[in-house]
Order: structure tokens, then C-alpha cells, then sequence
């Protein structure tokens, strides 16, 4: 897995202006760690096909080399997506955001700040938290071992990958885990309906990072759609169209 030869154009920000009685909705999709837009490009022009504004973008430190993501401060993530997300006050009225992996944590990050503005969230295999590994302990880590092996690419389909890096910077795993940290503290603050895909063959993170979000997290409109046939790439996988067409579902019953 590695970023090179990815399709010309997928490995940068993209969007695209809606159409019809649904363009004043919408729809930010975010990438998760060591992954890039492409992981979310194919949903993101689904959603566009229905008439829906989208943003797909790429975060700080991701879609050049794995260097890069041990040089970034966690809260550059945060910033990118609310950047991205005052883009989309400009023209629309009703913002949903969707993350998958550490993309769901950085939506839940700004989710806690931002929720008034915000309609709805699709998380898909969210990461809350690294079972076992502290936040200290992932400092002391990344001191002493600045790369490990790739944790992504995790996809059930042959011959599907999502462009992201083929090693780990661990810099950035510690930089992530103090973003995690601080959003879980404050998870009660969202209270937006919730939509939670979570694949039941995930080799990159463990169930309890479902457990801990829909367990803590404010919202009393939350739903779990258990993924039979993905693994942790699931926006990716057999069950892509599954979480399609109910994500749609999801947004079209919140914008009657």
C-alpha cells in the first residue's frame, strides 16, 4: 500500500456544488489515519448524485509521505474540518458530517464544539481510543521508534486499496491519542442523531471503540448497523453500498 499511482486528482481536497432540492444540504466526509480522500471519494460522489453539496478533504500531514504525519499538531485536524465546514455555511443550511476511523474522531472532536451547527453523524469503525495505550505511553513510544508497520489498507475486497501510507509515524499516533483523549471527555456534549457503522471483522481497531462512543456520547438518536463483510475500510468494502444506502436513508429522514 502506498500513495503512488492513485487516481490524478483523488489525493487532494474535492468537492462539489449539489443540485436540485437538495443543495442546500451539506455533506462533509473525512478520511481516517494514514488514509486519504480516496477512502471517502466514491461515497462522497454518491451522495453528490443525489443532489447533496460534499466536501471530501484531505487532513494535515496525510496524502504526501509518512513523514509528514509525525510533524502535525492534533489540533490541525479539528481545524481542517471546520474549515471545511464553514465552506459549507456559505451555501447550505443543513451540515451532516461523516468520519470514518480517526475521521470519526476528529468529527466528534469538532461535533462537541460545534454542535448546534451540525445536523447529524455517520461514523463508520470510529476511533475513540487505543485499548491498552495511553496517551503517555504513546509519547514515550514515538521517542523512541518514529515509524512502525502500516495498520491500513484493512479491506476485505482483492485488489481495493485506499491510497493511504505503508508505515505508521508514530509522532502522529501520540498527536491522535491527545486529540482522542480530550474528545472522549467531552462526547456528552453531542447531542445530534447518530449513525454508527461498525464492521464485526475489524483488524485495526477493537469493538470498544463502538462501545465507548455509543455509551457516552449525548445523543439519544443513536443507531448501530453491524458490517458482516468488511473489515475496518469498510466505506470501501462488500458492504459499501449497505452503508450508502442507508446513510442516505439517515440524511433523508432528518431533512424532510
Amino acid at each position: 500500500m502506498a500513495i503512488e499511482g492513485a487516481p490524478v486528482g483523488w489525493m487532494q481536497d474535492w468537492s462539489a456544488v449539489g443540485s436540485g432540492k437538495n443543495a442546500h444540504i451539506g455533506v462533509l466526509l473525512v478520511h481516517g489515519f494514514t488514509g486519504a480522500p480516496p477512502s471517502m471519494r466514491p461515497w462522497g460522489e454518491f451522495l453528490h448524485s443525489k443532489g447533496y453539496t460534499v466536501r471530501v478533504p484531505l487532513l494535515p500531514g496525510h496524502g504526501t509521505k509518512p513523514e509528514d504525519l509525525n510533524e502535525v499538531k492534533w489540533q490541525e485536524w479539528p481545524a481542517k474540518v471546520i474549515y471545511e465546514l464553514n465552506e459549507l455555511k456559505k451555501t447550505c443550511d443543513t451540515i451532516f458530517l461523516i468520519g470514518l476511523s480517526m475521521g470519526g474522531g476528529t468529527v466528534l472532536n469538532v461535533a462537541t464544539t460545534n454542535n448546534e451547527e451540525i445536523k447529524g453523524l455517520i461514523l463508520v469503525n470510529p476511533w475513540i481510543h487505543l485499548k491498552g495505550v495511553t496517551v503517555e505511553v504513546s509519547f514515550l513510544v514515538s521517542r523512541l521508534r518514529k515509524m512502525r508497520a502500516s495498520v491500513g489498507n484493512d479491506i476485505k475486497r482483492p485488489g481495493i486499496t485506499e491510497w493511504g501510507y505503508d508505515a505508521t509515524p508514530m509522532r502522529g499516533v501520540y498527536q491522535a491519542l491527545k486529540m482522542l483523549r480530550i474528545t472522549r471527555k467531552n462526547l456528552a456534549a453531542v447531542t445530534v442523531p447518530v449513525q454508527l457503522f461498525h464492521s464485526v471483522e475489524d483488524h485495526t481497531l477493537p469493538v470498544s471503540n463502538t462501545e465507548i462512543i455509543l455509551a457516552e456520547i449525548g445523543s439519544k438518536d443513536k443507531t448501530r448497523i453491524e458490517l458482516v463483510n468488511s473489515y475496518h475500510v469498510a466505506t470501501l468494502d462488500y458492504d459499501q453500498e449497505l452503508i450508502f444506502q442507508n446513510s442516505l436513508t439517515f440524511i433523508e429522514g432528518l431533512t424532510p
